[in-house]
């Protein structure tokens, strides 16, 4: 697709679609891709315009197939994995404030093997961080 959209408060997201075209996402009763996208598409007065036009997906890179392979002109996918698939375009970013923070905890068990620790310790590190940055995630402390 050539469409660039400007994502904002009502805009004009169905029109996007065309005449048949669907809205690929995560299914928003239980993927969380698609949870994102329904808040962020009701937060932004646009979900009501698109909600019965939606190619349900059972994950997020099922989603993003359904652009790759033209079968949906549009979807809401992570910027990570529109950037990791040559198939794309990425044509719009929704605003931070129209969905919650998406957040990829680490954490350890009690009682978690040294080979854990050290895996925990490395996700922290200056390295991990460089390559997490340049794969599009954001990093914190």
């Amino acid at each position: 697709s050539r469409v660039t959209v400007r994502i904002a408060p009502r805009f004009p997201l169905a029109q996007a679609l065309g005449a048949n075209g669907r809205l690929a996402v995560g299914d928003p009763a239980y993927v969380p891709a698609g949870i994102y996208a329904q808040t962020a598409l009701t937060r932004l007065g646009v979900w009501p315009s698109v909600q019965t036009r939606l190619a349900r997906a059972d994950n997020v890179r099922v989603a993003l197939s359904y652009v790759a392979r033209h079968e949906a002109p549009l979807g809401i996918v992570y910027e990570t994995d529109a950037r990791a698939e040559p198939g794309v375009r990425i044509v719009g970013l929704f605003p931070e404030a129209s969905h919650p923070a998406i957040d990829y905890p680490a954490a350890l068990v009690r009682g978690a093997t040294p080979a854990a620790r050290g895996f925990a310790a490395y996700l922290q590190s200056p390295a991990a961080k460089a390559t997490f940055r340049r794969y599009g995630f954001r990093t914190f402390g």
